[in-house]
């Protein structure tokens, strides 16, 4: 893998770029990432401090931040979801694995939040190690 990873949104509008290799990935099938990205859930993978880098529409990235949990930045003028960022700590940021131009250099590997998972669409039976709400950090 590059160390330069690079991705955007649908409308090409914001571009970013991630100078890190990107950290633990895993799947959220909370309520939350099914109603933002309108699928059974979202594959995610954390970012390292200070290696993302939004080379073109800043200006485009709105923010939506929740009560409680991790603020959701999307592309304001074709809605895709980008990353989350935790509010107390911007620090803390993942990036959706869909987001990325090509092979991000990362599996998921743990799935999250199953006790809320759409039941449309039966989680597969992959492997991956499950848990009925957020994953510990420890895990």
């Amino acid at each position: 893998m590059s160390s330069l990873l690079s991705g955007g949104c649908l409308c090409g509008g914001v571009r970013f770029e991630i100078s890190e290799p990107l950290g633990v990935a895993g799947y959220c099938h909370c309520t939350r990432c099914q109603r933002r990205t309108g699928t059974s859930g979202s594959a995610q993978a954390f970012v390292a401090p200070g290696s993302l880098r939004v080379v073109a529409g800043e200006e485009l990235i709105g923010s939506y931040d929740p009560p409680v949990g991790f603020s959701k930045l999307f592309c304001s003028a074709c809605g895709s979801a980008l990353f989350a960022r935790k509010p107390d700590d911007h620090d803390v940021l993942s990036v959706r694995l869909g987001t990325i131009d090509g092979d991000p250099g990362v599996r998921p590997s743990y799935r999250q939040f199953v006790d809320y998972a759409a039941p449309w669409e039966p989680i597969p039976d992959d492997g991956l190690p499950r848990f009925p709400e957020r994953r510990p950090p420890d895990a």
